[in-house]
């Protein structure tokens, strides 16, 4: 190991301070509006660069590198059905959020069809982002602990709760203020990171950089389109692409966490041009890590590197033992900023929705109160992290979609139903409906095979999930007047 962990453990003691010295200058005089939405006077450039940390997180920085080894290139299929998916957002669910001047946008929910919905809106996003900010801080965790506490004897449920505690501290006064700014600089450490690795897996794969980016390209882990077994693969192009549209608008459109930031612009137009050019710097730097991760793998070939048991180990295991050292520290920095600029969202995001939709807390008021709710949140992220640990069995990014499917799917069934029928819904029977369904997706999920042909589920079945919601809305409904804005 070139990088000792005491090294390690000072680069990451350094980054913390870093953090809490942006999180002094951007909270100052911070209120409770700036905590939400910064008052919407974030510059939708910064907002744009800082969003694309935010959404690959740890899960692509550590986990689309490692995950190349058993699937090649197919999740590219997904990234370019995203370019679809944020058109849409773009055009039909920020206009939405926009007239209605939301700061939660489960708000809709409420104003469309009353309590029972918002309230199950909110509850689903709430299961889904603890889940998802749980599966991206485990990750960092794991790697932290690997390489560097578990050097000093340290339990792994602490290197959790270290982690969980500084992502409290630099958040718990500015939140989205604060976040803004930060996750655009630690977005500049990750890319840094990731193209750094780049260059020097290829200059060492080739005789020069640009041989060695040819030698990944043409290697058979760079297969990106798969047609052959048709739709009975999970892997095959259009189940992928499709899911990667409808990934998009639930993990962003539908979702507190991604639109908070948006609706923290100072207008429609702002948030829309933040939108656009956020998508096309995703896609390059979604690419760029399939690329780093067949290199990986043809470097742990050419040198006689042992693959870890975990695929999701593969890229700090090569980083930090066969790195230079200056490299190995930019990786740790990037790993860092992955991990924290999508965490630090996620928790606010959580305060958010739970103080204003579930307490029906007003956006101005008791700022104490929205402090421990944030506090109670990261307890919970704490302890699931702490439980992945120990069970998780698959590649994290993996894991990650897979459960988005489940959760997502009733938040994609009532805005749908509310936005293109006219029809009003009341009572109980619609938190029943958003219950049973991914329940019974799952039961099908995991039949599929014999009940289908041989046909294997993969993310679509987060539209299956939604319609199940749709039908289920639809039949307990009754007909009305409602207009469309």
């Amino acid at each position: 190991m070139q990088i000792d962990p005491i090294t390690l453990a000072v680069v990451t003691g350094l980054y913390f301070i870093f953090l809490l010295s942006v999180a002094r200058l951007t909270s100052k005089k911070a209120t409770n509006q700036d905590f939400f939405i910064g008052s919407r006077q974030s510059p939708w450039p910064v907002v744009a660069f800082g969003m694309i940390g935010a959404s690959l997180s740890g899960v692509t920085f550590i986990s689309v590198p490692g995950w190349v080894g058993s699937s090649q290139f197919a999740y590219f299929q997904m990234v370019l059905g995203y370019i679809i998916g944020y058109a849409i957002v773009a055009q039909v669910l920020l206009p939405l959020y926009y007239r209605g001047g939301y700061t939660s946008i489960y708000t809709y929910l409420d104003e469309r069809f009353g309590w029972h919905a918002h309230k199950t809106g909110s509850a689903f996003f709430l299961l889904s982002r603890v889940i998802g900010c749980a599966f991206r801080l485990y990750l960092v965790a794991l790697v932290l602990h690997t390489f560097i506490i578990a050097e000093f004897g340290l339990p792994y449920w602490l290197t959790a709760l270290i982690s969980i505690a500084m992502i409290w501290l630099y958040t718990v006064k500015g939140g989205i203020k604060t976040i803004v700014w930060s996750d655009l600089l630690q977005t500049t450490f990750m890319l840094a990171a990731a193209v750094g690795a780049l260059w020097f897996i290829a200059s060492s794969l080739g005789s020069n950089t640009w041989d060695g980016i040819k030698l990944m390209t043409e290697s058979s882990y760079s297969q990106v389109f798969f047609f052959a077994d048709g739709w009975t693969s999970s892997s095959y192009f259009w189940k992928q692409f499709l899911s990667g549209i409808l990934i998009v608008i639930v993990m962003t459109g539908l979702d507190q966490d991604m639109m908070q930031k948006n609706l923290s612009c100072k207008n429609l137009k702002s948030s829309q041009k933040n939108m656009y050019s956020f998508v096309l710097i995703l896609v390059a730097v979604n690419f760029i890590f399939l690329l780093l991760g067949a290199g990986l793998l043809l470097y742990a070939e050419a040198f006689a590197v042992p693959l870890p048991e975990r695929a999701d180990l593969l890229f700090p295991t090569v980083a930090l033992f066969h790195f230079p050292v200056a490299l190995s520290v930019v990786f740790v920095l990037g790993l860092l900023a992955s991990a924290y600029s999508s965490a630090d969202s996620a928790l606010t995001s959580l305060t958010t929705s739970f103080y204003l939709d579930i307490l029906k807390k007003r956006a101005d008021e008791a700022p104490q109160q929205r402090q421990f709710i944030h506090v109670g949140f990261s307890i919970l992220v704490w302890a699931l992290v702490v439980l992945f640990y120990y069970v998780m069995q698959t590649n994290a990014i993996d894991a990650l979609l897979k459960a988005a499917s489940y959760t997502y799917g009733p938040l994609l069934g009532l805005f749908a139903f509310g936005m293109f029928t006219n029809r009003q819904l009341q009572g109980r029977r619609i938190a029943v409906i958003a219950v049973l369904s991914p329940i019974a997706c799952l039961l099908l999920a995991n039949h599929s095979a014999q009940w289908l042909n041989g046909y294997q589920f993969g993310y679509e079945i987060l539209l299956l999930n939604g319609m199940l919601v749709f039908a289920g809305l639809w039949l307990f409904s009754k007909k009305t007047d409602y207009v469309h804005d």
